[in-house]
C-alpha cells in the first residue's frame, strides 16, 4: 500500500503540514515550543489538572465535532485530519474578549491566571454545546480542571453568565464550521500515514483492515487510542514507545450499535460517546460514568483501551464483567470471541497474541428481574484512580436469586469475579441478610494488597460494605439512580 509521509491538520486558522514527527511528540510541546502559543500551560503533564486544555475538532457523521482534550498527553501524530483550537484563537466582536473570557473577568474567576486558559477552554466547549447549563452540568464539565487559588464558585458564576455576553451562533467556530468541514474533508485521503523523526516512528493505519495488516507486520508496536495511559509512559517514565500505531482516527473502531439483544461498542468508542447507549439500559451507570476521570479524559480515553491495558484498577472492566460482556479479538482476518473475564490472566498479562488487537465489546441488554449497581471508591470524588471498583448484576425471580455476577477491581492482580460470594447468593432469598452473608465470603475470593491508595483491610471492609449498600439502594429507586 502506498502511504503518506506527513501529517496535516488545522491549527486555529492555519493549515499545518509536518514531515518529521516522533512517536513521543506531544501537542503541548508543539504548541508551546514550536509555535510559541504559550497560553496553553503545562501543569501536571498527566492529564489531571486541565491547564493544557485545548479543543480538537474531528469529522463525525458529516459534521465537525469539537471536544476539550489534554494537550500534554495528546500525541502530535494523532492530529492528522483534525482542527486544533488553542486559547489564542478565542475572540469576541471587533477583537474584544470572548464572552467566556469576559465573564471570567466580570465574576473574578481568575487570580494568578496559570490555570485560567484551561478553564476558559473547558467552559468554551460547554458554552458551544450547552449555552444555558445547570450548575451540575458546569461542575461536570470542570471535573478535569484544577483550580489552584480562586475557588470554583466565581468560575461557576462566570459559566452561568457567559451567554448573556454572547451566543454560540455569533462565535467564530460556528460561523466558519462549514469552511472547516470542507478543509478537513480535503485533508482526508484514505491513505496510511507513516511518519518519523530519526528512529522514532508513527503509523496511522488507513482503516481497521489496514490496522490488522500493520499489526501483523509490526507485532511489537505500541497501540495507542486515547493515550490516557500510554501518554504517561512518555511524560512520567520517559519510555520509548516507537513504533507506535495510532488508532483515534479510525472510524471503523468507533461504531456503536444498539441491537435487540446487545450493545455493540467499537474498541475506539470513547467514554463520552458510550455513555448515552449504556445509561439508557443501565441508568445506574450515569453517575458512575461521570466519575471516570474528567471531561477531557472521557473525550480521549476509550472503552477498548481501558480493557486492553489489563489494569487491575480500570473503571470499566468490573462493570463489563458483571454485565456479562464479551469481546472480539482480531489478528489479520481472523477473529475470536471470549467472555471479558477470561481476557485477564494475571497482572500485566492478557489473552492477547502478538499482532492481535481488541476490536469490539458486546454488552448484553438487561433482562427482566435483573438488579444492577456500580460503585467507585476513591480518595477524591472526581478525577481519581479507584481504590476499589465494584459492580453487581443479580437476577431475582419470585423472591429468590437465580443468578449473580459480581466483579471487583482493585482487589486482585486483575479485575475479577467474586465467585464464592456469587455462589452464596444463588438460590438464596433476595434479602439484606443474604447479601451480608455473601459479603463475608469475599475473604475466600480476594487477598487485596496495601498501597498508597488504600490498605488491604480498608479494601476488604469497604467491599463488604458495598453489599449492604447495594441492598439499601435497591429498595430506594432515587438512591439507586444517584449511586456511584
Amino acid at each position: 500500500m502506498t502511504h503518506r509521509t506527513e501529517i496535516r491538520f488545522l491549527l486555529n486558522d492555519q493549515t499545518v503540514t509536518l514531515d518529521r514527527v516522533g512517536a513521543s511528540d506531544t501537542l503541548l510541546d508543539f504548541l508551546r515550543l514550536e509555535r510559541r502559543l504559550t497560553g496553553t500551560k503545562e501543569g501536571c503533564a498527566e492529564g489531571d489538572c486541565g491547564a493544557c486544555t485545548v479543543l480538537v475538532g474531528r469529522l463525525q457523521d458529516g459534521a465537525v465535532r469539537y471536544e476539550p482534550v489534554n494537550a500534554c498527553i495528546r500525541f502530535l501524530a494523532s492530529l492528522d485530519g483534525c482542527h486544533v483550537v488553542s486559547v489564542e484563537y478565542l475572540s469576541g466582536p471587533e477583537g474584544r474578549l470572548h464572552p467566556v473570557q469576559q465573564a471570567m473577568v466580570e465574576h473574578h474567576g481568575s487570580q494568578c491566571g496559570f490555570c485560567t486558559p484551561g478553564f476558559v477552554m473547558s467552559l468554551y466547549a460547554l458554552w458551544m454545546e450547552n449555552p444555558d447549563p445547570s450548575e451540575t452540568e458546569i461542575e461536570t464539565a470542570l471535573q478535569g480542571n484544577l483550580c489552584r487559588c480562586t475557588g470554583y464558585e466565581p468560575i461557576i458564576r462566570a459559566a452561568k453568565a457567559a451567554t448573556a455576553l454572547g451566543t454560540p451562533a455569533e462565535d467564530a467556530l460556528t460561523r466558519e464550521r462549514d469552511s472547516v468541514l470542507r478543509k478537513l474533508e480535503a485533508l482526508r485521503d484514505g491513505r496510511r500515514v507513516v511518519i518519523s523523526r530519526g528512529d522514532s516512528r508513527c503509523i496511522l493505519p488507513a482503516s481497521v483492515d489496514d490496522l490488522a495488516e500493520v499489526l501483523v507486520e509490526n507485532p511489537k508496536a505500541t497501540m495507542v487510542a486515547g493515550a490516557t495511559d500510554v501518554g504517561l509512559w512518555v511524560t512520567k517514565f520517559l519510555r520509548d514507545i516507537s513504533p507506535v500505531v495510532l488508532l483515534s482516527h479510525l472510524d471503523g473502531l468507533r461504531n456503536l450499535t444498539v441491537g435487540a439483544e446487545s450493545i455493540e461498542i467499537g474498541a475506539g468508542v470513547n467514554y463520552t460517546d458510550s455513555r448515552g447507549a449504556l445509561t439508557a439500559d443501565y441508568p445506574q451507570l450515569g453517575a458512575f460514568w461521570d466519575r471516570i476521570a474528567g471531561w477531557q479524559i472521557r473525550n480521549m480515553g476509550t472503552i477498548g483501551g481501558n480493557v486492553a491495558n489489563g489494569s487491575p484498577i480500570g473503571d470499566t472492566p468490573p462493570v463489563l464483567i458483571a454485565l456479562g460482556a464479551t469481546i472480539t479479538l482480531r489478528r489479520g482476518s481472523e477473529r475470536r470471541r471470549l467472555p471479558i473475564e477470561d481476557f485477564f490472566i494475571d497482572y500485566g498479562k492478557q489473552d492477547l497474541a502478538e499482532g492481535e488487537f481488541l476490536e469490539a465489546i458486546s454488552v448484553p441488554r438487561p433482562t427482566a428481574g435483573a438488579i444492577h449497581a456500580a460503585y467507585k471508591i476513591s480518595k477524591r470524588r472526581d478525577e481519581d484512580i479507584s481504590s476499589v471498583c465494584a459492580a453487581f448484576n443479580v437476577n431475582v425471580t419470585d423472591g429468590r436469586i437465580t443468578e449473580a455476577r459480581i466483579a471487583f477491581g482493585g482487589m486482585a492482580a486483575t479485575p475479577k469475579r467474586a465467585a464464592n460470594a456469587e455462589a452464596a447468593l444463588v438460590g438464596a432469598a433476595w434479602s439484606e441478610a443474604a447479601l451480608i452473608a455473601a459479603a463475608d465470603r469475599l475473604e475466600d475470593d480476594f487477598t487485596p494488597l496495601t498501597d498508597w491508595r488504600a490498605s488491604s483491610e480498608y479494601r476488604m471492609q469497604v467491599s463488604k460494605n458495598l453489599f449492604r449498600r447495594f441492598w439499601l439502594e435497591s429498595q430506594d429507586s432515587d438512591a439507586a439512580r444517584l449511586s456511584a
